[in-house]
This record gives structure tokens, sequence and C-alpha cells, in this order.
């Protein structure tokens, strides 16, 4: 019976997950290929050359510090939307949801080498690894990733086939 009242939650925090990884997934690479261009900047280029040269456990804390210091953004756009302005509230938590997740990004492509020395931290990375595939496999397999997917590539030949008509 239990389980029968669980369930449905159970189901709401995977799509939740799964939607949350979906995005991580999306802008993963084209936000830290994004930070990696402003890295060759002069100013950058030294910051990063540092970051890439760090210990372990201090990789590991600039690692987690981004996330730290979005904390209070994350909870100025919950109070923003508290006192009646979602519109804003919500374009905060988006923008800092993009920018966390660039920085995050890039720092960990730099510091990935040092992290994974920690064995703790490699079994646990392909853990989260293997589960996160796991879970964008239950995704990828749904109707609804599907059937968005068919209207996805539908869209595309329709715009292929408009921008060759056009050209004529």
């Amino acid at each position: 019976m239990l389980k029968l009242l669980i369930a449905p939650f159970r189901w709401l925090i995977r799509v939740i997950l799964a939607v949350v990884i979906l995005f991580e997934e999306w802008g993963w690479e084209p936000l830290q290929r994004a930070m990696a261009a402003i890295g060759r900047l002069p100013v950058f280029r030294h910051i990063e050359a540092v970051v890439r040269r760090l210990p372990p456990y201090l990789a590991l804390i600039v690692f987690f510090l981004p996330g730290l210091l979005l904390l209070p953004i994350k909870l100025a756009a919950v109070w923003l939307i508290g006192i009646g302005k979602p519109g804003m509230g919500l374009a905060v938590i988006v923008l800092a949801k993009l920018v966390g997740t660039a920085v995050v990004a890039r720092i960990f492509a730099l510091t990935h080498p040092a992290l994974m020395t920690l064995p703790w931290f490699a079994r646990l990375y392909a853990r989260w690894t293997v589960w996160k595939q796991g879970l964008l496999a239950w995704v990828r397999g749904s109707a609804a990733w599907r059937t968005a997917r068919t209207i996805k590539l539908r869209i595309k030949r329709a715009l292929r086939r408009g921008v060759r008509g056009g050209a004529r």
C-alpha cells in the first residue's frame, strides 16, 4: 500500500531530475566552450592556468565554490517571487542557472584531472555517470521524448526544404 502511495512521488522526482539533467546535458558543452573562449583572454588565461595546477582537495573546493556563491542569488530570486515579482524571480533563477552551469562546466574541465586522483571522487563520479545515463535512457525511451524528437525532425526538414525552395 505504501509503495502505491510513494510511486507517483518517485516518478515526479525522476521527471524533475530528468529535466534538470537534460538542461545540464544541453547546456554543458556549449556553455563550457563559451567559457573556454573567455578563458583565452589574457586575464583569465592566467587564472585558468592556476586552477589547472591546483592540488586535488583545493580543486574540489574551487569546483564547489560557484554553487555556494550562487545560493544567495537564488534565495533573492525566491524572495522576488515571494513579494509578487514572479517574472523577475524566474529570470534571476534562469540567469543564475545559465551562468552557474557555464562556470561549473569550465571549472570541472579544468579540475577534472586533479579530482579524479581522489579515489572516492572517482568512484562517486563513475556511479553518477552510470545513474545519469540510465535516467537519460529512460527519458529518451519515453513516448513524449520520441514524439518531441519526431516533431523537431519534421520542423528541421520543412525548414531545409523552405530554404532550398526559396534559394532557387
